[in-house]
């Protein structure tokens, strides 16, 4: 980790190298954000395997485009925008949302925070991996990075209730999952460097 007095600086130097197609700036960039992008990418991913696959590709996306970045903008959501979209992206190539549901007309599933409250970051990781790429996609976009149903459905090409209803039956399959523990063996597969265990979850329904 970059000692907080020289990150600017340090950061700058890394995106210069980027720029100038530096292999150094590239590998210090990849490692500094390396626990952040993971933790987005794991998120995501069937396991850990498939992870890694998006978040190499979401690098590659990040050195190629890194001459659009605007300089007076934060450069960690900058690339953490890269990385979420490529996670999308290679779930809308090879999986189809099959459950199209719409739930515009049912009973939205109630506000439940304290139910992911209680959960360590790893143990709610090991359950998300858990729900179907449709559930799981839903779920990562609203409940921990905030879009609304409205930008879901452009992202994924579904209408809004199909989004309000895979939000729905993923929070009702965690809350199934929740009465069985997580095992210590499924911890360990996803193990997540400490910079990415601060999520804050959006519990409303529209």
């Amino acid at each position: 980790m970059i000692p907080n007095r020289d990150n600017e600086h340090a950061l700058e130097n890394y995106i210069n190298g980027c720029i100038r197609n530096e292999r150094e700036g590239q590998q210090a960039l990849y490692k500094h954000f390396y626990g952040f992008a993971m933790g987005i990418c794991l998120r995501y991913a069937n396991n850990r395997l498939d992870a890694a696959g998006i978040l190499n590709d979401g690098f590659f996306k990040v050195f190629k485009n890194i001459e659009k970045y605007e300089s007076d903008k934060p450069f960690k959501a900058w690339i953490g925008r890269i990385i979420t979209n490529t996670a999308i992206d290679h779930y809308r190539a090879n999986l189809k949302f099959a459950d199209h549901t719409d739930i515009s007309e049912h009973d939205e599933v109630a506000n439940d925070q304290s139910v992911y409250a209680k959960l360590a970051y790893e143990d709610l990781l090991a359950l998300v991996q858990k729900l179907s790429p449709a559930y799981r996609t839903v779920f990562n976009l609203f409940a921990i990075d905030g879009y609304s149903h409205e930008e879901i459905s452009e992202m994924l090409s579904i209408s809004v209730g199909t989004s309000k209803s895979n939000l729905f039956k993923a929070r009702q399959k965690l809350q199934d999952m929740l009465k069985t523990p997580v095992t210590v063996y499924e911890r360990k597969m996803v193990p997540v460097q400490s910079e990415t265990m601060q999520v804050n979850f959006n519990t409303n329904t529209k």
